[in-house]
């Protein structure tokens, strides 16, 4: 699961032994030039080391970030692709790593340890900078990527029930509990921020056996064929666009915010302050919709996915 904590051994290049940092990863050689971004080569003469999480949408903002450090001129390490979360944003905070894009809710709750999420998606961000500046590490302005979690329905069972929201699931669940069927992962069963704490929010009474526990990638097919009604799904994974799937609407804003923010490492920005003004017109691009959309290209299409953030910064003018 994309959000659990530990240290783990990166894939691929990758190493992390324990108790050390960094050893490992390859140089980008990409053949980009600077489009909207890194014009006059802000970065030219910077060292600079990206690195992210082993999921799909991870691999492709690691890779949109050193892609758009190349074209501002600075030579890119790529040691993207760590498993768990603690690697890849210790990896930035000691100093093993420059930069990678992270979470909001993640620093909040797993690496700063805060109990209670922020429902504002900005005042949430705005905690994590100022918290986390103590640490040595700076957050640049936040994206409108959110994967949060959420629960999703295919397209026939969305017009038989009728539910948009998750109020609407918990309705269903008092008046019709057999209709209401989960699918989930074993983790989200028992995490307080989520299946315990959004039933307690949304006063749902679904029975115990009408909720199965199954790992991520079935719970979107079994969702997408109706053998459960819900299934638990994050909010920027391709595959809900790709299986035409229904996400019910977070009506009471219970599920933390996880927007997609530049996390670097302080003395790094303060070598180099123009990774802010490369980086910023990329994040305000990002939004769910293009996540899914290139997070389909990976999972669902099998492209590579650092061909796939090259391809979508060519296309978005920001790099040439």
């Amino acid at each position: 699961m994309r959000r659990r904590v530990g240290l783990l051994l990166a894939a691929g290049l990758l190493t992390v032994p324990s108790g050390c940092g960094l050893t490992s990863g390859s140089p980008m050689a990409d053949d980009v030039q600077a489009g909207a971004i890194g014009r006059g080569e802000p970065l030219k003469g910077a060292d600079l080391t990206v690195t992210s999480k082993s999921f799909t949408e991870q691999l492709i903002l690691g890779a949109i970030m050193g892609i758009a450090f190349e074209a501002a001129g600075a030579e890119v390490l790529d040691r993207t692709g760590i498993q768990g979360s603690i690697g890849s944003r210790e990896a930035v905070r000691k100093g093993d790593a420059d930069a990678g894009y992270e979470y909001t809710g993640t620093a909040w709750i797993t690496y700063l340890g805060r109990s209670e999420p922020i429902p504002d998606p900005h005042a949430q961000w705005e905690a994590v900078r100022k918290a986390d500046a103590k640490n040595g590490v700076s957050w640049l302005a936040p994206s409108a990527l959110n994967n949060t979690y959420a629960l999703a329905m295919n397209q026939d069972n969305h017009k038989k029930y009728g539910t948009d929201t998750l109020s609407d699931v918990a309705a269903l669940s008092k008046s019709d509990p057999d209709a209401a069927a989960l699918c989930v992962e074993v983790e989200f069963a028992n995490r307080a921020d989520g299946l315990p704490g959004m039933q307690q929010e949304y006063g749902m009474s679904v029975p115990t056996k009408n909720i199965t526990q199954m790992d991520t990638g079935i719970i979107y097919t079994q969702a997408a064929k109706g053998s459960c009604t819900y299934g638990e799904v994050f909010t920027t994974d391709g595959r809900i666009k790709s299986m035409n799937l229904v996400v019910m609407d977070d009506d009471k804003k219970f599920f933390p915010n996880y927007n997609a923010a530049p996390m670097i490492n302080s003395e790094t920005l303060k070598k180099w302050p123009a990774i802010t003004d490369v980086l910023d017109p990329i994040t305000k691009r990002l939004n769910n919709t293009v996540a899914q959309d290139l997070n389909a290209k990976v999972d669902v299409d099998g492209e590579d996915p650092h061909q796939v953030a090259l391809d979508w910064m060519k296309a978005e003018g920001f790099v040439r």
